[in-house]
């Protein structure tokens, strides 16, 4: 009898629609507080991101399309999530690695994949700068690191001098980006150096997803960055970047 009453306890969001379940977690969430009405759109974004609003009385919720088929209870956990962070909450851990779980799924990263190509868009400068060629410095440090066996991305300076995200490799776009803030005179040759062969190393290094854990840099990855000869040189030079 046992074993019958456990195969009856079904998750209750089994059964629940995407406007249930947010009343429902906004209750749990808020029990004071009756709850409002309840909006959901899956919408066409360029990726995985969704957003939650409450404003006069009304709860709406926008999903990436690509959630639509999404099995309830990562549906539960993304609510879980999204109104947490509204109410400045902690989010739950067990939803958090239920919902990167279900991102991190080959299938669902595939769509992904496809969804940023065909509606993402990346708008870079050319990689000829003011003071450095970007594709230049690609092919330098692609035969003195890799023997010129890596094939080429797109490469471009970013359109911002941003100082928070120095450079970045897109996989959806194979487009490595380097910030425009260190095109400068006064900036030490090696930072840009480094910064671009820190890139080229998650073309060959790609990202490591274990479950609902995704890993940018494997443990084969900071080994390879420990090549470069001024390592240390170059962190300095980063930390004294010019505003």
């Amino acid at each position: 009898m046992a074993s019958i009453a456990r195969s009856l306890c079904y998750d209750e969001s089994m059964f629940e629609t995407p406007q249930q379940i947010y009343s429902r977690v906004f209750q749990q969430l808020r029990p004071r507080t009756p709850a409002p009405p309840v909006e959901v759109e899956f919408c066409r974004f360029a990726n995985a991101n969704s957003l939650a609003r409450w404003q006069e009385g009304k709860l709406s919720v926008r999903m990436s399309d690509v959630l639509e088929g999404a099995p309830a209870p990562v549906i539960e956990a993304l609510a879980f999530i999204l109104l947490s962070k509204l109410f400045r909450k902690r989010v739950p851990p067990d939803y958090s690695r239920r919902y990167r779980g279900y991102l991190n799924r080959r299938d669902v990263r595939h769509t992904l994949h496809q969804v940023r190509q065909e509606r993402g868009r990346k708008l870079i400068l050319a990689p000829q700068g003011d003071i450095h060629d970007l594709d230049q410095l690609f092919e330098e440090l692609n035969f003195q690191y890799f023997n010129g066996l890596m094939s080429r991305p797109a490469i471009g300076w970013s359109r911002k001098s941003a100082r928070g995200s120095l450079g970045h490799y897109d996989p959806s776009h194979n487009t490595i980006v380097i910030s425009k803030l260190l095109d400068r005179p006064d900036v030490p040759r090696v930072a840009l150096e480094y910064v671009m062969f820190h890139e080229i190393l998650h073309l060959r290094y790609p990202v490591d997803y274990r479950g609902a854990r995704r890993c940018v840099h494997t443990r084969e990855f900071k080994a390879a960055e420990r090549q470069f000869p001024r390592l240390a040189e170059a962190k300095q030079a980063l930390r004294h970047l010019p505003h």
